[in-house]
């Protein structure tokens, strides 16, 4: 795939972007080069390779998920804290639907 000034100057109309005579000429080039590396890496075979988030292996820390029953630190007061609610449907604060 190969870019030309037209298609610069497109794609600047299309970003809002001002860009003179010299700009667009330089952008040619550049742009080309990027769409042969990303044609080169299509290239490559991945079969077999997972992906990944980071090059070296990582585990999440995760604790218990457990509700602590103690009403002064949390937990079971669900129904105590709906009671202050203006609105409580199905275990949860009732809110007005919003739509712009």
């Amino acid at each position: 795939m190969s870019v030309t000034r037209e298609t610069v100057a497109k794609i600047a109309s299309l970003a809002r972007i001002r860009m003179d005579e010299p700009e667009l000429d330089r952008m040619v080039p550049e742009l080309n080069s990027i769409l042969g590396w990303i044609e080169q890496l299509g290239e490559v075979d991945c079969a077999g390779v997972e992906p990944m988030t980071a090059v070296i292996p990582q585990a999440l820390r995760l604790r218990e998920d457990v509700v602590d029953a103690d009403p002064l630190t949390g937990g079971g007061l669900r129904d105590a804290v709906l009671a202050n609610a203006p609105v409580a449907e199905h275990g949860f604060f009732g809110v007005p639907k919003v739509i712009e």
